[in-house]
């Protein structure tokens, strides 16, 4: 068991930071955060000429034909800089969905889409607060959607929709094209502007089956494992970015004539970020290895990483905010951004109380 990256790899990581620290900064964080734009176009585009959208997608099919653990680098790097784009949305989650399930037909015509940034996709699967199957009312019949789901993570700027629907065989999963009409999008308040979400109404809006009819369920679960590894990266970058954060102030800020990083409270407030910081490092990492060489192993290590990404990233966040003080909470400082981001990674997917009861279930099938 490996843990250490290969230096191809830690090259891509010097690449990513290079590029990041010039297009992903906070001031261009808290430009999104300010308008209505949908995303960070201009870093989305240098994103896919820089050939990151292609990373795990095969050759045959556009792609770079690496694998996850470049994703994973990448992940972690974005994570830290708070970057807006909907790299998640289109590259974790829809691309491995059809990668999974997609018919050769399919794969040719949106997978190199996708690599090339071409297409924007998502994956419309949330309705009233519910993620699973059971949840799902939105219908299909005759390759007609109708219905809403919400929220819709990076849905106002996709192109491309994966749907759970509702059909004679069950949950099954449609291609829809958002732009083909009979497909209505309205944004919806988050507390997290910076990665906005929208609520997508379908009416008699024509869907492709991708997979096999009766099985959306089972596929949206066996990617979101995937997902969840990947976006653990996300929030161990952005835990460590609050870290770095607050200790950094801590040593610039005086009260009563010295630093307050000097102070018991505050040593403790950061030793324990670097704790929670450093432990989910840890997870992300073996979910990192299961993922590229143990899928059997994939199920736990993945809810492991998730549970400690979203406790960590939560925590540090919150932390920066109070070692920052009054000014932490202000709009135009930048410790906030981090406690928002952290809410919207812990609300993909489910939160922490879902993949506690993954993890659970994945522990005792393993007993």
């Amino acid at each position: 068991m490996n843990f250490k990256f290969s230096q191809d790899q830690d090259m891509m990581r010097d690449s990513a930071k290079r590029l990041l620290a010039d297009l992903s900064t906070y001031t261009a964080v808290h430009k999104i955060l300010d308008s209505d734009a949908t995303h960070d176009a201009n870093l989305w585009k240098q994103m896919a000429e820089a050939g990151w959208l292609s990373t795990a997608i095969p050759e045959e099919y556009g792609g770079a034909g690496m694998g996850y653990l470049e994703l994973a680098v990448l992940a972690e790097e974005m994570g830290k800089v708070l970057a807006c784009t909907p790299f998640a949305s289109s590259i974790y989650f829809a691309a491995e969905l059809i990668k999974a399930a997609g018919s050769e037909s399919q794969k040719t015509t949106y997978l190199p889409k996708l690599a090339m940034g071409e297409s924007i996709a998502t994956v419309a699967y949330a309705e009233k607060g519910r993620i699973d199957a059971g949840g799902v009312q939105v219908k299909a019949q005759g390759g007609k959607l109708t219905g809403t789901k919400s929220p819709v993570a990076d849905g106002l700027c996709a192109d491309l929709a994966i749907v759970s629907a509702r059909d004679d065989q069950g949950v099954s999963l449609y291609l829809v094209d958002l732009a083909a009409g009979a497909v209505s999008r309205e944004s919806v308040a988050t507390m997290d502007r910076t990665r906005k979400q929208a609520r997508l109404t379908f009416n008699g809006a024509p869907g492709e089956l991708l997979g096999q009819a009766g099985q959306g369920g089972a596929l949206l679960d066996q990617v979101s494992y995937k997902v969840a590894a990947l976006l653990a990266f996300e929030q161990v970058g952005g835990a460590q970015n609050a870290l770095e954060m607050a200790t950094q102030y801590a040593k610039e800020r005086y009260a009563f004539g010295r630093p307050i990083g000097s102070f018991q409270a505050i040593k403790h407030r950061i030793a324990d970020m670097f704790v929670k910081v450093e432990m989910a490092r840890s997870s992300a990492y073996y979910a990192a290895w299961a993922l590229e060489s143990a899928p059997d192993k994939l199920q736990q290590a993945a809810s492991a990483a998730r549970v400690m990404g979203i406790d960590a990233y939560g925590f540090a966040a919150q932390e920066n905010v109070q070692i920052h003080g009054g000014i932490g909470f202000t709009w135009e400082a930048n410790p906030h951004l981090h406690m928002k981001r952290a809410k919207h990674l812990e609300s993909l997917l489910g939160g922490g109380i879902v993949w506690r009861e993954r993890l659970m279930r994945s522990m005792e099938a393993a007993a």
